[in-house]
């Protein structure tokens, strides 16, 4: 069974205009690519025609992967979340208990998770240790440096 993954409007909508793109334009270019490859001569020794095959056989997995992703796709509506525990489409605000430090993260899916925007996925140490959590508990959290500790100060949807 494929695991479910947990999207929300925004993120579900990129993968698709991805997945639309990638199938109409992509496929067009690496059969051009392929055919410009093949016009130049012997294939036996055609290093450019072994590079285009290979780059639309990445580019048909990377299809393949979106189909699924999206097949087993359940779009999250924020208004039936709950902010008790931490859940996917928290945003967490966090105390780390080493360095006293505050910091928050937006739990998403993996396929939606960017550090930049502070968008963690669920299924990172972080995101794992974080889920099912309440406020004032503490999350201890394996790291390769050790086990980190973060207290939950505030869980919300934003």
């Amino acid at each position: 069974m494929s695991k479910i993954n947990y999207l929300t409007p925004e993120g579900f909508a990129r993968l698709k205009a991805e997945l639309h793109e990638m199938k109409t334009t992509g496929r067009q270019e690496a059969s051009a690519a392929i055919a410009e490859a093949r016009d130049k001569g012997d294939l036996s020794e055609n290093a450019e025609y072994d590079a285009a095959k290979d780059a639309q056989g990445m580019m048909e997995a990377k299809i393949n992967e979106l189909e699924k992703t999206l097949a087993n796709a359940r779009v999250l509506d924020k208004s039936e979340l709950s902010t008790d525990t931490v859940c996917v489409l928290s945003t967490v605000r966090l105390l780390n208990k080493k360095n006293k430090k505050e910091i928050s993260y937006q739990l998403v899916s993996s396929s939606e998770a960017s550090f930049k925007d502070r968008k963690i996925s669920v299924d990172s140490p972080i995101g794992a240790g974080l889920l099912g959590k309440a406020v004032g508990e503490v999350a201890e959290i394996q790291a390769p440096g050790g086990i980190m500790e973060f207290e939950i100060l505030e869980i919300s949807i934003v």
